[in-house]
């Protein structure tokens, strides 16, 4: 039964293995994702800050013509 046993065991062994992969992949794909998000936010925060200063600047431009 040596036999059987040993190969129990690297069955056993392997399958732990690939969980472990999967469980990183898996991982590192989450980890991108949020990446994306806070790039897209950060984009979104900067689109924001060039609309309210292009529209401070044509307020002031309409106060100085006044």
């Amino acid at each position: 039964m040596g036999f059987m046993d040993d190969a129990k065991d690297a069955l056993d062994a392997t399958g732990k293995k690939v969980g472990r992969a999967v469980d990183d992949a898996k991982e590192r794909i989450d980890d991108h994702v949020d990446e994306a998000k806070a790039d897209a936010k950060v984009k979104q925060a900067e689109a924001e800050r060039d609309a309210t200063e292009t529209k401070n600047d044509f307020k002031a431009t309409l106060r100085d013509d006044n």
